[in-house]
């Protein structure tokens, strides 16, 4: 077997792979329906993942579940993927991670009403000033304050706060294998039942994307898995803000679109106030466990 990649090594692949989905995603988004890009996401990394599951722990885990649980994630899971493909069909990839990036700060926010958590001062001024920094990036511009793609990305940012919190309660008593697989399923039927109505033919011409969208989202999900699996969340989590970097040259390198001072201006804040907020989180941490 061959040796594993150290956890931020894993952190940064994957980090590196969903952008490239991503990429895809917003490929399709120009020609498909929202929903039926979200279900050809779901649909496309299915196969992977199940041959990563029948190679490590088999098909037994998957049985053992909390279905309530995994019915609503699926159900958030599916708002979530079309609402982001809807905003990827008009903004760069680089705007869309900026706005996206306010999700770590509504994961602490919401963790004190769901969870039960506690959040000090400290953590409460960095969530305020990480929403400024989003603020910044829904400046005023030609389609209006708040442009409906901008919405999106804020409402799928939202959604998926609200499944990471699902996710630790899930964790207590499911396997990682299974909330993977089951979202997967429930992304490919429910988003594809919800999009039958006006689905578009796939065109031959698309099949590469669809099946690089599908491989990267599998390789995506086993780096995060294996990363967080193996290594330290306060470490592995700043990590994620390197999409930040593969928008970038993805937008110059497919469409031509670099983004403007103001863009970077908002990113810059809503980093700055996530990375702040992680190491209180890991004082905290080391506060409660001397």
């Amino acid at each position: 077997m061959p040796p594993r990649l150290p956890a931020p090594l894993m952190m940064l692949v994957a980090v590196a792979a969903f952008a490239l989905m991503d990429a895809g995603l917003k490929q399709l988004a120009g020609i498909y329906p929202a929903m039926q890009v979200a279900s050809l996401r779901g649909a496309s990394s299915l196969p992977f993942i199940l041959v990563w599951v029948l190679a490590s722990t088999g098909l037994a885990p998957l049985l053992r579940v909390r279905w309530s649980l995994h019915l609503l994630r699926g159900a958030i899971g599916i708002a979530m993927m079309a609402s982001f493909a809807f905003a990827l069909r008009s903004l760069p990839l680089t705007t869309a991670y900026s706005i996206f990036f306010v999700a770590p700060l509504l994961i602490t926010a919401l963790s004190v009403p769901i969870l039960g958590e506690h959040v000090g001062p400290r953590r409460w001024t960095a969530i305020a000033i990480g929403l400024l920094g989003m603020l910044v990036l829904l400046r005023p511009s030609g389609e209006g304050m708040l442009s409906w793609a901008a919405l999106a990305v804020l409402f799928a940012a939202t959604g998926y706060a609200v499944s990471a919190l699902t996710v630790r309660v899930l964790a207590r008593t499911d396997s990682s294998a299974s909330m993977i697989v089951w979202l997967l399923v429930m992304l490919a039927l429910g988003a594809g039942a919800l999009a039958w109505p006006n689905w578009v033919p796939l065109r031959l011409q698309d099949g590469w994307v669809i099946a690089g969208i599908g491989l990267a989202g599998a390789i995506g999900q086993y780096a995060i898995t294996e990363a967080f699996r193996t290594g330290s969340a306060s470490l592995l989590a700043p990590l994620e803000y390197t999409a930040l970097v593969w928008g970038v040259l993805l937008d110059v390198t497919i469409w031509g679109v670099l983004p403007d001072a103001v863009t970077w201006l908002g990113a810059g804040i809503i980093v700055a106030s996530g990375l702040y907020m992680l190491r209180r989180e890991r004082v905290h941490a080391e506060a409660e466990h001397p």
